[in-house]
């Protein structure tokens, strides 16, 4: 495997000219890399989860939203549009894509992401290495999930702006 080297950011998520070997080196306080979650919604509201491959060595087996780092050179839009194709073989363009909101988490800067797909779960190219499953739910399913420790828990904060957003994100496109 290649080592993935990321781009040093600061606080505001402007690039620092400095670059980190993933896994190799610890980001010091006040320096993030990028990183980025897509929300993929179908024309009736539903939202499309992926089970993580097993074998992560982070949250391995559970159910999370689709995403990862941004590697050296990338912006947000083609970190995202790069993670949802290999992981899932969706191609995302800027014209369905909306950047909903950024969160500063300890060492990252959180970037998430809502575009549309109609696919159905059993047409997708799961990325082996990655993703050992995916299905269309409800928002109801969702909810439900997070409560029961069934999916990742992002936080509140983030699983408020995430469902506001896709909630206004499926309303504009009706």
């Amino acid at each position: 495997m290649i080592a993935e080297k990321w781009d040093i950011l600061d606080k505001d998520g402007n690039p620092t000219g400095k670059t980190t070997i993933r896994g190799r080196s610890f980001l010091k306080p006040g320096e993030y890399h990028l990183v980025v979650h897509i929300w993929v919604m179908s024309g009736d509201g539903k939202y499309l989860i992926q089970r993580r491959s097993d074998t992560k060595k982070l949250m391995p087996g559970e159910w999370a939203a689709t995403g990862g780092a941004a590697v050296s050179g990338e912006d947000s839009f083609s970190a995202a549009k790069r993670e949802l194709f290999e992981e899932l073989g969706i191609r995302m363009d800027k014209f369905s894509a909306k950047k909903a909101f950024r969160i500063k988490r300890r060492n990252s800067i959180l970037d998430v992401w809502i575009t549309t797909s109609n696919l159905p779960a059993d047409r997708l190219t799961l990325q082996q290495e990655e993703v050992a499953d995916a299905m269309w739910i409800t928002s109801e399913k969702l909810h439900q999930m997070i409560e029961n420790g069934e999916f990742h828990n992002y936080g509140k904060e983030y699983f408020d702006r995430m469902f506001t957003e896709t909630t206004n994100y499926i309303g504009a496109l009706v």
